[in-house]
């Protein structure tokens, strides 16, 4: 599983951050997500996906 952000479309909402905390934090200045793990393991699958779900401007995707 590989997690992918789109930096353009990211608003700094933070939803992602808030579902899977282990994966996904954020750059203050900036104001953009950051990948903490972009290859998290399995068992975070579910989180990851709540993350990508909930992100309102789409930015969050996950390739197998």
């Amino acid at each position: 599983m590989k997690v992918t952000a789109d930096l353009e479309l990211c608003q700094g909402h933070q939803m992602c951050q808030f579902e899977a905390p282990e994966v996904f934090g954020l750059n203050d200045a900036e104001d953009k997500v950051v990948l903490l793990d972009e290859t998290p393991p399995e068992d975070l699958r579910p989180q990851v996906l709540q993350a990508i779900k909930y992100c309102p401007a789409m930015a969050l995707s996950l390739e197998d």
